[in-house]
Order: structure tokens, then C-alpha cells, then sequence
């Protein structure tokens, strides 16, 4: 099947994710249930992450059908690492609607999370016996781990109310929460797919546009625009740690910071509108929303130029692998 374009292409993972949960069951409770498994994979999303592994795939000489499954085991894991993130950080909104806790509580959210993980690791184990499938699975499993050192350390801020970070601090939590998952694992799970290794010399860059992306991410939260998918400004309700942030707190004087840390370290529920907007005041006052973008921009457009580089003597996929790479950078939702 020809991959024309990227719909087409997200509709295959779509009914690959599909195939593999299951469709119903007889007893109404557990019918139930498997209705809260469809409902973070049936929400939409960009399929970002999949839609590399497959491209990758594709570029490195591999076909179609040997990149699907392990593609809908990706966004299986992005769907209930996104329900226990929702859970950690208390949040409001997923993909534009409640997060799941919201609707249905936090135990059986979590439960839908840890049933989900089960099925991801289902289709992995389920993919055709060949050379690479063990180091499929060992690259998986290290996403993994890098994933939860990344969360480890968010977690540990939020849990000892570390708010004052530095830079390179964030820096080195979204390489490990974003940017191995995001960028540089779907590119070696693709190349794996396709019975080859994906080039070591190009790890940095991936994970450099990884951390762009979720720069790009923390700036597009603190600018209200439609189509987002989250709650305007809730990193400032849930207190996340981001660039903006230390740069905030870089630059602000010693009753500023006094002001910042009292208004973020608020429980969520006792955060007042008026108390985002002071936090809003000092991000504007020290342009610390145009230094996160101007990071972001200069990260993207290194790593961009890479892989335009490295990627001009593969076949023609290579090109889609760039246009995604270029909505990674620059998206507006």
C-alpha cells in the first residue's frame, strides 16, 4: 500500500492499535473496562513517535507490515505512560477532554494504565521470530527505563518542592522523559525493523530535537491557542519544572522569587487565577517564553541540518522522515 500521505498512514497504526486490544466483552462490567482501554488510544493524537518508527523503517529499505506492530505497541506505551502521568501530576486534561482519573477515579485509571502496559508488551512478544526481534525489545525496554529516570526526576522535584532548578537540570530531565521516546527510539526501532542499525553518529541530534520538542511543548502551554489539547497554563497549576521557569528564576530578584515560589508551591485546587497571573507577569517581564522558543529554535534547526545531511542518500521516505521532524519543531498544537 502506498503511504501518500501521513493520514493514511496514521489510519493503518490506528487499526493495527485496534486489532490488537480487545473488542468487547460479554460481562457489562469488564465491557466497560474495555471501553476505558479504547478511550486514551481512540482520542486522536498526532502519531508522531509511530509514524517516525515506520518512516524509519521505510528509509532504512524495510517494508510496511514489519514496522505496524511494533508502531501500535509505541503508541500503546504513550497511551498509559500518559495515564500515570496524568495520575502523577494530578492533571485536568488529555487531548482535549477530562483526563482519565478525572472521569472515572484514579485506582481504575491506574489499573486501565497497567492493563494497557500488558498489551503493549503482548504485541512485542507477539511480532514474527527473526534476528532482530530480541534487540527490538531490548531497545523498547531501555525506552523505558530512560522514560521513568526522566519522571523519576520531575517526580523528585515536585515530591521535595525543589523549585529553583538550573537549566542544564531541565535539560538533562526531558533528554531522558522526552526525547529517547519521542525522537531517537522510534528512529531505532524503525531501523531495527528493517534488519539494520540506525547510524550511532546521529543519537545526539535526535535527542537534541527531542528536547526541542518539548520546549516547543512547555511555550505552546503558556499560549492560549485553540487545538492545544491542554489546559491553558497547567504546567503553572501543576508546578512544572521547565525552561521557562529557570530562566524565570535566573533572573529574578530575591522578592520575585519569594513571589514565584509561594504562588507555584500552592496546592493545585488553592491556585487562584490571580496567582497565575503573577507567575505569567514575571515569565513576560524577563522574556523568558522568547529565550525558551529561541533555544528550541536553535536545538531544532542543528539537528534538522544533520539529519538533511545524513539523510540525502536514502531513499524517498527519508524525506518524510524530515517533514516530521520539521512539525516536531515547529508545531503549533
Amino acid at each position: 500500500m502506498a503511504l501518500s500521505h501521513s493520514k493514511d498512514l496514521i489510519s493503518r497504526l490506528q487499526e493495527r492499535i485496534a486489532e490488537r486490544l480487545p473488542k468487547e466483552h460479554p460481562q457489562q462490567e469488564l465491557n466497560r473496562f474495555v471501553n476505558y482501554l479504547k478511550d486514551y488510544p481512540e482520542r486522536g493524537g498526532k502519531y508522531i513517535r509511530s509514524q517516525l518508527l515506520v518512516l524509519s523503517c521505510l528509509a532504512h529499505g524495510g517494508q510496511l507490515e514489519a514496522a505496524l506492530d511494533v508502531g501500535a505497541a509505541l503508541e500503546l506505551f504513550q497511551n498509559w505512560v500518559l495515564i500515570h502521568d496524568d495520575i502523577e501530576d494530578d492533571s485536568e486534561e488529555r487531548r482535549g477532554k477530562p483526563a482519565l482519573h478525572r472521569l472515572i477515579g484514579m485506582p481504575l485509571a491506574l489499573n486501565v494504565g497497567d492493563a494497557l502496559h500488558v498489551y503493549m508488551w503482548r504485541v512485542l512478544h507477539g511480532l514474527p521470530n527473526s534476528q532482530n526481534k530480541p534487540e527490538i525489545i531490548e531497545e523498547f525496554s531501555q525506552m523505558i527505563l530512560r522514560t521513568a529516570e526522566g519522571q523519576h526526576l520531575d517526580l523528585n522535584w515536585t515530591q521535595t518542592g525543589q523549585l529553583d532548578i538550573r537549566e542544564s537540570d531541565y535539560i538533562e530531565m526531558v533528554r531522558l522523559k522526552t526525547a529517547y521516546y519521542t525522537v531517537l527510539c522510534p528512529l531505532r526501532l524503525g531501523a531495527l525493523c528493517a534488519d539494520q542499525q540506525f547510524p550511532e553518529e546521529l543519537n545526539e541530534a535526535a535527542l537534541n530535537l527531542g528536547i526541542a520538542f518539548q520546549i516547543r511543548d512547555d511555550v505552546l502551554n503558556l499560549l492560549p491557542s485553540q487545538g492545544y489539547g491542554k489546559e491553558f497554563a497547567g504546567d503553572l497549576y501543576e508546578a512544572k519544572r521547565t525552561l521557562i521557569l529557570a530562566h524565570t528564576f535566573g533572573h529574578a530578584s530575591e522578592t520575585e522569587k519569594a513571589l514565584l515560589i509561594k504562588c507555584l508551591s500552592l496546592p493545585r485546587q488553592e491556585k487562584r487565577p490571580q496567582d497565575i497571573d503573577s507567575i505569567l507577569d514575571l515569565i513576560r517581564r524577563y522574556a523568558s517564553l522568547d529565550y525558551a522558543q529561541a533555544v528550541a529554535d536553535k536545538l531544532a534547526q542543528q539537528s534538522l541540518a544533520t539529519f538533511r545531511l545524513a539523510l540525502a542518500d536514502l531513499n524517498p521516505h527519508a524525506q518524510n522522515i524530515l517533514t516530521v521532524m520539521e512539525s516536531l519543531a515547529t508545531r503549533k498544537a
